[in-house]
């Protein structure tokens, strides 16, 4: 096989022992394999871009291990509260941990740093934990979660990444799309598989020596700079804390809605996964939600920094256990304030701007939910679109198809806020490419979805997901610059 020296196998998962938190499974055997997405800029990343395509379905269809690896998929253990209410009956009932593999690098925590990434699946067939369930995806859901996962990574969101989607030739019968549709196995690379709920099991069952053991686990594998610390459980909240305020804050810039936003889709990284009826908002709007079975708005756009703060709660409630003297109200209280800060930056980066400092940053920050909030009308990616870089884009606002929507007092009040802040390094560059030169953003409104896979179900045209892949990369290539500065 042709792996090189960027393939670094490393299945960690095996030092915290399977026994109690995974259950050994078998893919299952589907009745075809057509390759549909393989994120070849990732494989590339992680050593596996020279798979041949006979390789890739036999690793990422058939599950055939990776060399030195996993050497047999584990549907990893957990419950969780679900739009708030406890379910003690769920786990990985589609999918499981295929593989461990380090990203090149030395050190952890962020991007080519030596971070430990996960291969995990989605629709690979039924497990212990699938309950009624046929263990299946379908291909509609497959290419939905490619445009979620590529969108946000462009926009800067911590985010799992689509790997691979291949679709397996079943017929599937679902509630929610036109039946019988078609299916196909997803493979995500994600920053862990580890969940809120994966404590809370632990909790539910009082296997104090088990929290504590996965605590440990996780500060080695995530947060080694925090290995062996006296407090593991507490250590570990305090690093993931402001992991899951900037998580929240980037999804609000960004203009995302998740849709469920259960403590078993929230992981212990703090980056994004699992996407189900998300939504790009049209336009701001605090109420707007994804999902269509949210009928109270509980995981509405405006109350997702919230619920994340509400999620982290329920976190510390199960780590209590094996660590009762911990400072853990104190400790959960500080998530506010770093939430708020963590927004400033956010909706900064996405107009390319420096931060000053907090009081100014959200003075900013509230001009801006001011000025959308009076302009209704406003698309809402047109308004980071128009005015990337600041005042340096003021000739370029004042060409927009809703340049007539850029008057007023509250107007002048975004704008004013906006020259309290220096552009970031790179903007001109930015503001040279290609997807800021024209009048429009790139965005990922429903209808678009919808029209992308229309053509795939319809005709079996490919060429509008492949074009509009092309085009997110595009901009994320684009806002590279701002993301890392």
């Amino acid at each position: 096989m042709p792996l090189g020296d960027r393939y670094r196998p490393d299945p960690k998962y095996l030092d915290l022992g399977v026994e109690g938190f995974a259950d050994p499974v078998e893919a299952a055997d589907f009745p075809e394999r057509v390759l549909r997405f393989r994120n070849q800029r990732w494989a590339e990343r992680v050593g596996l871009g020279a798979l041949t395509p006979g390789e890739w379905l036999e690793h990422f269809a058939r599950f055939a291990p990776l060399p030195h690896n996993l050497p047999e998929p584990l549907a990893l253990r957990y419950h969780g509260h679900q739009f708030q209410s406890y379910n003690p009956q769920i786990g990985d009932g589609r999918g499981f941990l295929y593989a461990q593999l380090r990203e090149p690098g030395e050190g952890s925590g962020e991007i080519g740093t030596g971070r430990l990434l996960d291969l995990g699946t989605k629709g690979s067939g039924r497990t212990p934990h699938s309950r009624d369930g046929d263990g299946r995806l379908t291909l509609k859901g497959a290419v939905r979660e490619i445009l979620a996962t590529e969108m946000l990574e462009a926009l800067g969101v911590p985010t799992s990444k689509t790997f691979s989607v291949i679709e397996t030739g079943e017929k599937l019968q679902r509630h929610d799309e036109p039946s019988p549709t078609r299916s196909a196995v997803l493979v995500r690379l994600s920053w862990s598989h580890i969940r809120f709920g994966t404590f809370q099991r632990h909790a539910f069952e009082k296997r104090t020596d088990r929290i504590a053991a996965l605590a440990e686990h996780c500060l080695a594998a995530y947060y080694p700079e925090l290995a062996g610390a006296d407090d593991a459980p507490l250590a570990l909240f305090r690093a993931l804390r402001p992991r899951m305020a900037e998580l929240a804050a980037r999804w609000m810039a960004a203009g995302f809605v998740h849709g469920v936003l259960n403590t078993d889709n929230m992981n212990v990284t703090g980056e994004s996964f699992d996407y189900g009826p998300w939504r790009f908002l049209p336009r701001f709007d605090p109420t707007f939600t994804a999902a269509y079975f949210d009928h109270g708005g509980l995981y509405a756009y405006g109350r997702q920094v919230q619920t994340l703060g509400w999620n982290l709660a329920r976190l510390a409630e199960a780590l209590h256990p094996a660590s009762p003297d911990a400072p853990w109200q104190e400790t959960l209280e500080a998530y506010q304030g770093e939430a708020e800060r963590a927004l400033a930056r956010a909706f900064l980066d996405r107009l390319g701007l420096a931060g000053a400092d907090d009081a100014r940053d959200a003075e900013t920050t509230g001009a801006i939910f001011g000025f959308l909030t009076a302009r209704p009308g406003l698309p809402f990616q047109q308004l980071f679109h128009d005015w990337y870089g600041g005042e340096a884009s003021a000739a370029r606002a004042a060409e927009s198809p809703h340049a007539a929507l850029y008057e007023g007092r509250d107007f002048v009040a975004f704008r004013e806020a906006l020259d309290e802040h220096a552009p970031k390094p790179g903007v001109d560059a930015t503001l040279a490419s290609s997807v800021f030169q024209r009048a429009r953003p790139v965005d990922m409104l429903i209808g678009e979805v919808e029209e992308i896979w229309s053509r795939i179900a319809e005709v079996d045209d490919w060429s509008a997901l492949e074009w509009k892949v092309a085009d997110i990369r595009r901009l994320g290539d684009a806002l590279a610059e701002s993301h890392a500065s």
